[in-house]
């Protein structure tokens, strides 16, 4: 029974590759610039490619963060579907998706998207992360750990670095805030304003927020000849290529639509992370974020009063977004370590 649907399911997909790419070859007037015609026919082939394997690898964890029909909430937003890295194989984006994704930083003359990524991929790996592809972890932990000032004087740190992945953002240190933030960092998101320069074997995750960000990637690791956007940007960064990974514009709006439902223009970076930790990971850890116990907002490596203005400004909804983390927490998707 199972082989005769195996069948089946081979030859509607053989079917479909051939009809897709006879399509596309033919009706050059309907792709878009921001389809990729090869690309298409890679990303059904390796897409049947997978569902022809074994099933998934299972969590053994107590409690398995995509688990469905735990939450009406949860289920509504979770689409497993949802790829949150960019590579050779999925850069199809819709037109909607594309339109909103160029609107979020209102960049002057982008260029074209099909060339950069092309020029993108050129340079750095256009495949997934081999880390997040070990299908030999039963249970993967991972700990997301933001900026908030309620990290200090926590004494996390060593509880931090238990976990298997190990995720950080935009200029977060760690050297002299071991006690209480870790020393470990296995994924790093940035976007070019927010960089930092990384631990050797630590992969940097870029957010792009425009289709500048992406051609900084590749300037920043050739010839260095961007140096600003709306602000100075490192010219050149020491990251090995082979440990850049994108995060998928698609992605993006899908925390946007899914999980914010339109509140705020764009989604912050610490929402982006936490998002991305569901579809990664089993158990999700969630240190550093919110304010600290006096209602402070500000960073744990510095006193600026001034850190939670992001709040007032429109772009992120911080309530909004800690409101979702909150609800997570409450059905047991996550946990949430407050500090001090």
């Amino acid at each position: 029974m199972v082989t005769m649907r195996k069948m089946k399911l081979l030859t509607f997909l053989i079917l479909l590759v051939f009809l897709t790419s006879f399509f596309l070859n033919y009706t050059p007037t309907v792709v878009t610039t921001i389809w990729f015609p090869k690309q298409m026919v890679i990303g059904i082939s390796e897409n049947f490619r997978k569902l022809m394997k074994l099933p998934p690898r299972s969590c053994t964890c107590s409690h398995c963060v995509n688990e469905l029909r735990v939450s009406h909430w949860f289920d509504e937003r979770f689409n497993e579907t949802m790829q949150p890295l960019l590579t050779l194989h999925n850069s199809l984006m819709e037109e909607e998706t594309y339109s909103w994704w160029l609107k979020l930083q209102r960049e002057k003359n982008p260029k074209n998207l099909n060339d950069t990524i092309k020029e993108l991929f050129s340079v750095v790996p256009g495949d997934v992360d081999p880390m997040l592809e070990n299908e030999s972890v039963g249970c993967r932990r991972c700990a997301v750990v933001g900026n908030s000032g309620n990290l200090k004087q926590s004494q996390y740190g060593s509880q931090i670095d238990e976990h298997d992945f190990v995720l950080r953002m935009n200029k977060a240190p760690t050297m002299g805030f071991e006690a209480d933030v870790g020393s470990k960092t296995t994924h790093h998101l940035v976007y070019p304003e927010s960089f930092r320069e990384l631990g050797e074997n630590v992969s940097m995750i870029l957010v792009p927020f425009k289709i500048t960000d992406l051609q900084w990637v590749v300037s920043a690791t050739t010839k260095g000849t961007i140096s600003h956007t709306y602000v100075p940007v490192p010219m050149k960064i020491k990251v090995k290529k082979e440990k850049i990974l994108i995060y998928h514009p698609a992605f993006i709006k899908y925390v946007f639509d899914n999980w914010l439902q339109g509140h705020g223009r764009y989604p912050s970076t610490g929402i982006l992370s936490v998002i991305f930790s569901l579809h990664i990971c089993d158990e999700v850890d969630l240190y550093g974020f919110g304010a600290d116990s006096k209602g402070n907002w500000h960073h744990y490596w510095e006193n600026n009063p001034s850190a939670g203005a992001f709040r007032k400004t429109g772009v992120h909804d911080g309530d909004f977004e800690s409101n979702v983390t909150a609800t997570l927490a409450s059905i047991h998707k996550i946990r949430i370590f407050k500090g001090r």
